[in-house]
């Protein structure tokens, strides 16, 4: 490189600390007591939740502005390998909290998995959220938290809400009827039989991100808690609250379908149903399941 080169970058370089230098002096000052940074901004905050000794890894997206926001938790299935966080995002942006967290025992949080520990991590859940000091500092109305849940997110959904009635409402995407199916099963099969079945289907599923279980103790406690855990039997208990129930072409439609149909004879007036032609993780209708989820939240913040 000649010289008048090199001379010609060091005085490129000078000019260019020279405008930065410029520019940070001439930026306005932030107003007294005020951050540099935009107040109230769409932010993640990330926290162990705790439930029966352990730390549940969780994340919260709060959305945008003073609040309170209503908050929704959003439940994923077995064994959670669609985390549904595009929905996450476009529940955000419309001004709603949303908390997503792995049940003891998957995905890296420490405890045992069990079907029984995932229906007591949502309440443990809805107990955190619910602390005046986690809640302002989320920005969120603990009096409006929402649960949706896809696949046996939907199951848990189902049985927390049923069993707390704070909850306001609940939307069930595709939901994993366990107690359902096991009674199809049985029904098939002989006991033993059914919960062989049972287990299969689980093991098909993938184990591997969960620890402390085998899909034949999952079966077996399916077995165990079929009669209670059938969707149709919670219907009483959800009669007055605002559930979205949507399908697809995954075979547990009519399970799904079955409880809505529970929902309104119990006397539920407010029941939303919607039919996707699409496969259990919705892959291709991505845009559409969005869309119907935001449509049942707007009509719950009027």
């Amino acid at each position: 490189m000649s010289k008048h080169a090199r001379q010609g970058l060091l005085a490129a370089g000078f000019l260019l600390s020279l405008t930065c230098i410029a520019s940070v002096q001439t930026r306005p000052a932030p107003a007294a007591g005020h951050s540099p940074v935009t107040e109230n901004r769409a932010s993640m905050e990330t926290m162990q939740i705790p439930s029966h000794g352990k730390g549940m890894n969780a994340l919260v997206y709060v959305a945008a502005g003073v609040g309170p926001h209503p908050a929704v938790i959003l439940l994923h299935g077995f064994p959670g390998n669609e985390r549904n966080l595009d929905l996450a995002q476009d529940i955000r942006r419309a001004g709603w909290d949303v908390l997503y967290f792995n049940y003891r025992g998957s995905w890296g949080t420490p405890g045992d998995f069990s079907f029984t520990h995932g229906i007591e991590d949502v309440a443990a859940a809805l107990a955190y959220l619910r602390q005046p000091a986690v809640a302002n500092k989320l920005r969120l109305d603990p009096a409006r938290i929402v649960l949706v849940g896809h696949s046996m997110g939907g199951f848990m959904a189902i049985q927390a809400a049923a069993a707390d009635p704070r909850v306001r409402a609940i939307g069930v995407i595709s939901g994993g009827d366990l107690g359902g199916v096991y009674q199809h099963l049985r029904r098939e099969n002989a006991s033993a039989n059914a919960t062989e079945k049972m287990a299969t289907g689980l093991a098909h599923e993938g184990m591997a991100p969960l620890h402390g279980c085998t899909a034949d103790g999952l079966a077996q406690q399916v077995a165990a808690h079929a009669a209670d855990w059938v969707f149709t039997a919670k219907a009483a208990a959800l009669r007055d609250r605002n559930v979205l129930v949507v399908t697809s072409d995954d075979g547990l439609a009519d399970y799904n379908e079955a409880f809505a149909d529970a929902l309104r004879k119990a006397g539920d007036r407010h029941v939303t149903t919607r039919h996707l032609s699409t496969d259990h993780a919705y892959s291709d209708m991505r845009t559409d399941l969005s869309k119907t989820v935001l449509a049942w939240l707007a009509g719950l913040a009027q």
